[in-house]
């Protein structure tokens, strides 16, 4: 027998999204792009995934070994696209495996055909940019540092909007009545010039991002969250708890939240995606993350500065349309399927 089986309304909610054929299979192709990029270090690095030498077999992605392992000169760590190494590391019965793209995002190819930023060819599947670095390596670890920063400040924006309007919602009264004040007062606060001022005092990162966003993406989702509360703090099913003994915590976790989740998981992939082009915006703008780390918005912001160079904003540009479409699909297929008035 099984331990957990879903309720008979989160089946029909489940055989409503599966109905969807738009957002069901965007839902497939999202999770198969993230879980390719997971493992971005497998797909574009420029280090090997394995070599085997004088019967021996080395993993380089897991250590670093000295160029004198493999039959070099010098103790600091191998370049293994330098022709010497590479030659000693194929010759019979040596032999090294390479990942299908043989750079990482900050691998700057030095023997290009062309000046920087070179078109695409064998070699740079989408060409590179104007340091000549791998495009397509870019592409890979921008699209998972995107998504991944998106699902952290949701998560957070998520877990404070339901606390703060359970809150509101539950206690109401002047509870209520301070919060949205509050909340009124911190929303008018200038994000954009913040982000300004704490970009010039701090130096940049995904640390300072995360939480100086995370300060402002709850508000709009405790709104929705006070306003399901308050509808349903006067039901009888409330009362007969409070009646019960009940504690204010188990009522308001127990028994409102499950039947006020429907507007957050609708939001869910709308948030994200307005995540994503927060982060986009502001690397653009030269706000973000640091200029080493692969970013969506900086491709973008190469693009804009290099404008013959057409397969840059083209590749950053298909990546963030693509993300974005199939997280739109995934809303709507969600917010049919939390729908009440729809059946199959």
């Amino acid at each position: 027998m099984p331990i957990w089986s879903p309720s008979p309304l989160a089946y029909r909610r489940w055989r409503r999204f599966k109905a969807h054929r738009r957002g069901h299979l965007s839902l497939w192709i999202f999770a198969i792009l993230f879980g390719l990029s997971l493992g971005a270090e497998l797909l574009a690095n420029d280090k090997p995934l394995l070599v085997y030498y004088q019967n021996t077999l080395y993993i380089p992605l897991l250590h670093s070994y000295p160029e004198t392992t493999f039959g070099g000169d010098f103790v600091t760590e191998t370049d293994y696209k330098d022709p010497y190494i590479l030659e000693k590391l194929q010759r019979n019965p040596n032999w090294v495996l390479f990942p299908p793209i043989p750079y990482s995002f900050n691998s700057i190819d030095s023997q290009l055909n062309h000046p920087a930023p070179a078109p695409p060819d064998p070699a740079h599947w989408l060409g590179t940019d104007d340091r000549a670095r791998d495009i397509l390596a870019r592409v890979i670890y921008g699209f998972r540092l995107s998504v991944l920063f998106a699902l952290t400040l949701t998560l957070i924006g998520t877990l404070t909007g339901i606390v703060a309007g359970a809150i509101q919602g539950y206690f109401g009264g002047r509870t209520d009545l301070l919060l949205q004040r509050f909340i009124e007062i911190w929303g008018s606060m200038p994000e954009l010039y913040l982000l300004i001022i704490f970009a010039s005092l701090f130096d940049p990162s995904i640390l300072l991002l995360i939480v100086l966003l995370s300060l402002f993406g709850w508000m709009g989702l405790a709104d929705y969250v006070r306003a399901e509360f308050l509808r349903a703090r006067a039901l009888s099913y409330v009362k007969a708890a409070r009646a019960m003994g009940a504690s204010d915590q188990t009522i308001m976790f127990r028994h409102l939240l499950p039947n006020a989740l429907t507007p957050v998981i609708t939001f869910l992939p709308f948030r994200i995606s307005g995540t994503i082009l927060a982060l986009t915006s502001l690397d653009f703008l030269g706000l973000g993350v640091p200029p080493s780390t692969p970013s969506l918005g900086e491709l973008l912001q190469q693009g804009k500065a290099n404008m013959e160079a057409w397969w840059i904003s083209l590749a950053a540009f298909t990546v963030l349309v693509t993300l974005l479409l199939l997280l739109n699909f995934i809303g709507e297929a969600l917010r049919d399927a939390m729908d009440p008035r729809k059946e199959l």
